[in-house]
């Protein structure tokens, strides 16, 4: 179990910094106004998107055969408020992936201010997830 858990801290902490990365770069799209700009922008977007995903696949699967395998360590309703966000999470990712075909075909509504916002939520979530595994708190 272990092992298991060491790889899933791994894939976790790869998934959000793509998830940090990655908004990030939306903000500075947002804002950028020379084409070399964009295409050097859509490019990171779309490779770093593509990198990310399947780091996430794994972080999910990891966490999933944890809590499968081992049911009687992990329980209360901290885990499903974890799995919860978990939830939400992956859809932020789908989200983000979204945005880098919007960003792709030009047609981004947002400002950059939205987007400085958005590039928040995996922060947030980080800092519940990490409060629900190590506190515990129901």
């Amino acid at each position: 179990m272990l092992w298991l858990k060491a790889f899933h801290i791994f894939f976790v902490v790869s998934w959000f910094a793509g998830l940090f990365y990655l908004p990030r770069i939306f903000v500075n799209h947002a804002m950028a106004e020379e084409a070399a700009v964009k295409e050097r922008l859509k490019l990171m977007e779309r490779k770093l998107y593509k990198f990310v995903t399947p780091i996430g696949v794994l972080a999910v699967a990891t966490g999933l055969w944890l809590w499968l395998g081992h049911r009687d360590i992990f329980n209360g309703g901290w885990i499903h408020a974890k799995v919860a966000l978990v939830a939400g999470l992956v859809a932020y990712h789908f989200y983000c992936g979204h945005l880098v075909k919007v960003f792709a075909a030009e047609r981004n509504t947002r400002s950059h201010v939205w987007f400085r916002f958005f590039n928040e939520v995996p922060v947030l979530v980080l800092l519940a997830v990490v409060i629900l595994v190590v506190v515990k708190p129901f």
